[in-house]
């Protein structure tokens, strides 16, 4: 198992003690607010996520074999998805990434049973996005 960052450490100890959706919803809010804004120029539609229902854009760069990922959305709540992904997967390499279980880190945050399916899909969109970034950069 990959040791978790930091900020992925603190992510797990605020949502462990949230009480209910509504708690959760907040913070995960919050986590969005940390999302560092993308230039105009980045919110192209090169950059743009195709299956989401919100927009979003991810901008990935590989950089001494590790990727480093910034994304941001329209979507209060789907910024702080991204947010949390961010923080789980940033830096990793490849390899890593391809067989980190993404599902079971919401899980662990409390998260994926009250997403509804179009969050669902939109993360799920995100992630087969990264998906084929890391296994053809060139693309």
């Amino acid at each position: 198992m990959t040791s978790l960052p930091a900020e992925a450490r603190e992510a797990l100890a605020q949502f462990a003690d949230c009480q209910g959706w509504e708690a959760r919803a907040r913070l995960l809010m919050q986590w969005g607010e940390r999302l560092a804004p993308l230039a105009p120029q980045e919110r192209c539609d090169t950059n743009r996520v195709e299956g989401c229902e919100s927009r979003v854009w991810l901008v990935a760069q590989h950089q001494g074999g590790h990727w480093q990922l910034r994304a941001d959305s329209d979507a209060r709540l789907l910024r702080g998805l991204l947010a949390l992904l961010l923080v789980r997967i940033q830096g990793l390499d490849g390899k890593t990434l391809e067989t980190l279980d993404l599902a079971e880190w919401f899980q662990q945050l409390g998260l994926a049973r009250q997403l509804s399916p179009s969050r669902s899909n939109g993360l799920h969109a995100v992630l087969q996005r990264i998906h084929g970034i890391i296994t053809n950069p060139q693309a």
